[in-house]
């Protein structure tokens, strides 16, 4: 067994990463779609929108054939309307939530409703805000990611000056560098952050880490608030033994070369394990399939009640011919001659109920062994500790401590999303951003501001 590169033809490598989610191909498809939808009076996909997307309107508005209202609906609350409807887990959010699920029936494809205006307004370049005059007040924003690039595209329509400060070479963070391929491709990412930055006021200085090339004193210092929205760093360690040995590679680390290279040079096992369940890791094992793996394990400590991807993420990787081990935890990884040879895994139970009803895996005693040549971590994230601490922010074991819902104790200093909340999905990102921004503007601004986004959208029909 060896990590081999260039498993397959290229035309394999194009069939394997194409977008698992196509668009509807014509405009009659869509408007079908959309004449099925109910407009309930109190729309219950609204409501599990973490961004409160007004879900009917823009339906209807591609229902009477309104694409640019309909897009402009979408952004107003989710500026990363786009993108969203690409990655979001709709089946456990607004299509989850959809009446039709309650009759047994197929629920209304909202993802690719929401796609279907939002990329006509991307593909034409639709400016749908208009800037207000400049304020004369500027914010630092560290990280272009969701939250980042949110909460700049809400305090530029206000007539702030934003400069976003991103250590990575393009915009878009888990967007870009974290997400599988064929759900989304690092050229729509691209495409995305320049149309959410077209509106003005907002400049992105790559290739500026903080802690590095710019400390947050520098920043309190040269700006009148600073949002800071960096995100989580490589996943967690497994604390075993052979964890350093050559073929045991971070999820996070392989997606993100994944992003970066040509599908033929990423190297991928012939046996592979992937440690979590979570979503992340089910991107790493269908990619590492798709890579030409021969086998792909999921080795998850709980059970399928407890998981934490969706069932439809789930059924992908098995559709991938990924084989799942259930209540199985790392214990040991061997190798020879330096490199990973097998996987050594306890067999879990669950213990008795804690206070919250969660039941905690335990070991049996009992072990197995899988041989393989690759281990990829997906068991979670890690935030950036050193670099919040290094900071001097109050923190909760490296996650950001905020009063409300994005202020910090230090002065002039804002956070949100996943440096903050330890990792959540990108609409989660995407509504912090908008919290940071009404913050923000409340403190820079006046107390009693209101802006558009913290108005919750209602339907009539």
């Amino acid at each position: 067994m060896a990590i081999k590169n260039n498993r397959l033809s290229a035309e394999a490598y194009q069939e394997n990463f194409a977008d698992i989610h196509p668009p509807f191909e014509t405009r009659d498809a869509a408007l079908t779609e959309a004449n099925r939808c109910l407009f309930c009076y109190d729309p219950p996909c609204m409501k599990s929108c973490p961004t409160s997307i007004n879900v009917p309107k823009f339906i209807k508005q591609i229902a009477t054939d309104n694409l640019k209202g309909s897009a402009h609906t979408i952004f107003s609350s989710n500026i990363m309307g786009a993108g969203c409807s690409k990655v979001c887990p709709v089946e456990k959010l607004c299509e989850g939530a959809c009446v039709y699920n309650m009759m047994h029936e197929e629920p209304i494809n909202i993802a690719r409703l929401q796609r279907y205006s939002t990329e006509k307004a991307m593909e034409n370049k639709w400016q749908l805000f208009e800037r207000k005059p400049s304020t004369g007040k500027k914010v630092a924003i560290v990280g272009a990611g969701p939250a980042g690039l949110s909460c700049a595209h809400t305090l530029s329509r206000e007539g702030i000056d934003v400069t976003i400060y991103e250590k990575e070479a393009k915009g878009g963070g888990l967007m870009t560098y974290g997400i599988a391929a064929y759900k989304v491709t690092p050229e729509f990412c691209q495409d995305e952050v320049d149309y959410i930055t077209a509106i003005g006021g907002i400049d992105i200085k790559y290739n500026h880490a903080l802690g590095k090339d710019i400390t947050l004193e520098q920043l309190r210092a040269q700006y009148d608030a600073v949002y800071l929205a960096f995100g989580v760093g490589m996943a967690r360690q497994l604390d075993i033994p052979g964890e350093q040995l050559e073929g045991v590679e971070d999820a996070i680390k392989f997606i993100y070369e994944l992003r970066n290279n040509d599908y033929s040079k990423i190297a991928v096992g012939d046996k592979v394990a992937v440690i979590g369940m979570g979503m992340t890791a089910i991107d790493a094992a269908t990619q590492a399939k798709r890579l030409g793996a021969a086998e792909v394990t999921l080795v998850y400590r709980r059970t399928q009640a407890e998981m934490p991807c969706t069932q439809k993420e789930l059924d992908i990787a098995k559709l991938d011919g990924c084989q799942i081990m259930w209540l199985a935890a790392p214990k040991e990884i061997k190798g020879e001659n330096g490199h990973v040879t097998h996987l050594v895994c306890d067999v879990m139970k669950l213990g008795e109920p804690d206070a919250s009803g969660r039941r905690s895996p335990i070991a049996s005693g009992e072990t197995f062994t899988l041989e393989v040549d690759m281990v990829i971590k997906a068991a979670g994230q890690m935030p950036f500790e050193e670099l919040v601490q290094s900071s001097s922010l109050q923190n909760n074991k490296g996650k950001i401590s905020v009063t409300g819902k994005s202020t910090t104790p230090t002065a002039k200093v804002f956070a949100g999303g996943d440096c903050v909340n330890g990792g959540r999905e990108v609409v989660d990102a995407v509504q912090a951003g908008k919290d940071g921004a009404a913050a923000i503007v409340k403190e820079i601004i006046a107390p009693d501001y209101i802006l558009e986004c913290e108005l919750k959208p209602t339907f009539n029909n």
